[in-house]
């Protein structure tokens, strides 16, 4: 059992802190630089920096997809003071041995990842989310419910693929790019066989 804070404390940190209790780590409370007060919440980053050491608590990071930018910044800060970010992957998850997970990434329950998928750092991977053999998600991405990434696929950095999407194999989904829920992605940049 790890003592975790989790940095945000909205709508997704709290998603987040559920994770954390069903994981079986003890909840410690919320960072939030903007609002520093409030149920739960701790204080700033700079607050914690004071009270808790990186050698006694781990830190996840909860910021949500609407800026996928302060969501990185976050997590380089995290490194730069030495805390470590653990995965958080809910029991109820399938992850094949042969996959490879990176840190920091939050895997949510009946997600599914296949053999030879590789998720790197800071990717959350949302209920019914289900990444096929041989591909790999690249740091910070979000992967909504029921999504569906074909084999042989590099989704890039910082990418958002929407509910119910659908990644045909064989592509990569470039750097930022916005997947609309309920959409099929078949663009020409093809990867693999």
């Amino acid at each position: 059992m790890e003592n975790i804070i989790v940095y945000g404390s909205k709508e997704f940190a709290h998603i987040v802190k559920n994770l954390v209790e069903i994981c079986g780590h003890r909840f410690v409370g919320f960072i939030d630089d903007l609002e520093p007060t409030g149920e739960f919440v701790l204080g700033t980053f700079d607050d914690v920096l004071d009270q808790y050491s990186y050698k006694e608590y781990k830190i996840v990071n909860g910021i949500g997809y609407k800026n996928l930018k302060a969501r990185w910044e976050v997590q380089q800060k995290l490194t730069k003071y030495h805390y470590e970010t653990v995965n958080l992957i809910h029991p109820k998850a399938i992850i094949d041995s042969k996959s490879i997970i990176g840190e920091g990434n939050i895997i949510m329950a009946g997600a599914v990842i296949e053999m030879n998928a590789i998720i790197n750092n800071l990717v959350v991977i949302w209920p019914g989310a289900i990444v096929n053999h041989d591909s790999e998600i690249a740091n910070n991405c979000f992967l909504s419910p029921s999504s569906t990434v074909c084999g042989f696929v590099k989704v890039e950095e910082n990418c958002f693929i929407g509910a119910g999407a659908v990644i045909v194999n064989n592509l990569v989904v470039p750097t930022s790019t916005f997947v609309k829920a309920g959409s099929l992605y078949y663009n020409k940049n093809k990867v693999g066989n």
